[in-house]
């Protein structure tokens, strides 16, 4: 195939992409049962298809959160061995939907059950799981989480990982197709 025909093919994919994300974040719920898998490759499709009976859930919460990225603070403080962060919202149900899902994400984290919306970091942090020790204390607005490993490798996913949040948190959706471009050129060069 031509280069030029591979970068318009690889245009209109993310182009489709990005429609199939900002109808599945139009829509109140999310993305729904008829979305799950639809048009969509890389790591979320199989998450989405799998039966994950909780994605719905946590989708509703990534939504929350990406619609009001505005009322979001997060500060993110690099550790040796490790991150803290603390993300807080003056607004109380953006503040309810950051401590929803920081729960939900730490169970999964500790079951092995990955939600990964085109991150780099969950997969390898997900794999190094029980190299992880994680802290996750409630705040008044939000959520204070620290995370350390004794595996450098994991300290800077860890570390990774905090600057991909801190970009959605700041940006919202824009950070959220970002992402998706990125993941779908690294994937077209797989």
């Amino acid at each position: 195939m031509k280069r030029s025909s591979k970068i318009v093919l690889g245009l209109a994919a993310t182009a489709g992409l990005g429609f199939a994300i900002a109808a599945a974040f139009a829509h109140p719920g999310g993305m729904g049962p008829g979305m799950r898998g639809h048009a969509m490759g890389g790591p979320m499709a199989g998450h989405m298809a799998n039966g994950d009976a909780a994605f719905p859930a946590d989708m509703g919460l990534v939504h929350d959160m990406l619609q009001g990225h505005d009322k979001i603070k997060r500060t993110v403080r690099n550790l040796p061995d490790g991150i803290r962060t603390v993300t807080e919202s003056d607004d109380p149900q953006v503040a309810q939907s950051i401590k929803a899902h920081v729960a939900s994400m730490e169970k999964r984290l500790n079951e092995g059950r990955i939600f990964n919306l085109f991150s780099p970091t969950l997969p390898v942090l997900f794999d190094n799981k029980d190299k992880i020790k994680t802290l996750v204390a409630a705040t008044e607005k939000g959520s204070a989480v620290t995370q350390t490993s004794d595996d450098p490798v994991v300290v800077a996913a860890l570390q990774a990982h905090a600057v991909e949040v801190s970009e959605l948190a700041r940006d919202g959706m824009a950070a959220m197709m970002r992402a998706a471009r990125a993941n779908m050129v690294g994937s077209a060069h797989r």
